[in-house]
């Protein structure tokens, strides 16, 4: 029990380090997770104790992949369906477009120039057409673009281009089976009753017993993830729609919906981010770093080409329409999600997969911070109080934390 929680204390340590150093820069805390991530990785190997981060250890895995879960589930509950009504045809050929492009592109960039077979340049399409909602979410949060239109857009718009990925990587790769069928039935059923079922609990329950909300909720997400890997599937997906259905339930009581924020960002996310970065292996990419800089390019230049003039029909700033581009041109979970389950699977060499990872986390920061740093459409921005209070929520400052 003891190294679980010497484990604990040095990753939460990292994550404080990272928050520290996110405060000076002035950058999205979770980008600097990433690469804290990888220094932590590299540094490890370099003294010869690659497992004393303990990356692979099953309760860390869990810890990361319930950060990636709820923070998905909070995205979700930012899309009020009235404003996605009203952005339906822009959030659906942006999140379209933004999958097609990079999956094209870079599939035909790993089968004609690097010569990958045609299964694993398939699922190199696959892995870097993503867009990360965890990343751009969390940026959202940051800057209090989640409480805008224009924010509340560009989540809409990951999530189809998300969406878009996990149905290639089911279709190309993953059988077709009555798991499947099981699946998709339960939870549609789940997702159409789960509105009401948390009125009427929270109606009976909801200020009665001790945070019965949040247990719902966890309750719903790890179920329903459970299922979905139990299918094939990712847990991610399940919760991005769960948030998407509770939307307006959870908008209804602002204080629940920070507290649960306050929990996942401030306790859960950082063994998500941190993790991300220490998959990253630095001797395979500096054996060859022309082929990641070759994927790293055909993912971010087919996102741009492929974006850039599609955003500008809806957004006409200049700044607007390249700080949306590029945060959609981010990667990290579904892309690493994928590339593990090439690897995973054989589809993929070892090798490879350390490619992919890699880009998938460099797209993760660089086009993040270069949007962040030249385009931020600072003429968008809530009001200064509405940014104050999210960065306390961010940090765990709320009163209700």
């Amino acid at each position: 029990m003891e190294q679980i929680f010497g484990v604990a204390a040095l990753w939460l340590s990292l994550a404080i380090v990272s928050a520290v150093i996110a405060y000076h820069l002035g950058v999205s805390v979770a980008l600097v997770e990433i690469c804290v991530g990888v220094a932590a990785a590299a540094l490890a190997g370099y003294v010869g104790q690659a497992d004393a981060l303990g990356s692979n250890l099953e309760w860390l895995r869990f810890l990361a992949a319930s950060g990636a879960v709820l923070l998905t589930f909070l995205a979700g509950a930012e899309l009020e369906p009235e404003v996605i009504k009203t952005k339906l045809k822009e959030v659906t050929v942006v999140g379209l477009i933004g999958f097609l492009a990079p999956f094209l592109g870079c599939a035909a960039l790993a089968r004609f120039v690097l010569e990958w077979d045609l299964r694993a340049s398939l699922l190199c399409g696959v892995a870097l057409s993503t867009t990360s909602m965890a990343v751009v979410y969390a940026v959202m949060l940051e800057t209090g673009f989640n409480k805008t239109e224009f924010g509340k857009g560009i989540l809409g718009a990951c999530f189809i281009n998300d969406l878009g990925t996990v149905i290639a990587l089911g279709l190309i790769f993953a059988p077709f089976t009555y798991k499947t069928i099981i699946f998709v039935t339960v939870t549609g059923l789940f997702l159409t009753i789960l509105p009401s079922a948390s009125r009427l609990l929270t109606r009976i329950y909801g200020y009665r017993t001790a945070a019965i909300r949040a247990k719902w909720v966890m309750l719903v997400l790890f179920g329903l993830g459970a299922l979905a890997l139990w299918s094939g599937s990712e847990a991610v997906l399940p919760a991005y729609l769960a948030g998407m259905v509770l939307a307006e339930f959870s908008s209804n009581d602002a204080a629940w919906i920070r507290r649960f924020r306050t929990l996942t960002v401030g306790f859960l996310t950082p063994f998500y981010f941190i993790r991300a970065g220490t998959l990253v292996s630095l001797p395979a990419l500096i054996s060859a770093p022309i082929v990641f800089l070759l994927l790293l390019g055909g993912k971010v230049a087919s996102k741009i080409f492929g974006l850039y003039p599609i955003i500008g029909l809806f957004r006409r700033k200049r700044d607007e329409r390249w700080y949306y581009t590029l945060l959609m041109s981010t990667g990290l979970t579904f892309g690493t999600i994928s590339a593990l389950y090439g690897f995973s699977h054989n589809i993929v060499t070892r090798e490879q997969y350390s490619f992919l990872v890699a880009t998938v986390i460099t797209s993760a920061v660089v086009p993040t911070l270069i949007a962040g740093i030249a385009f931020l459409p600072r003429h968008l921005l809530p009001d200064p109080r509405v940014r104050s209070e999210t960065a306390a929520v961010e940090n765990g400052l709320s009163e209700e934390g």
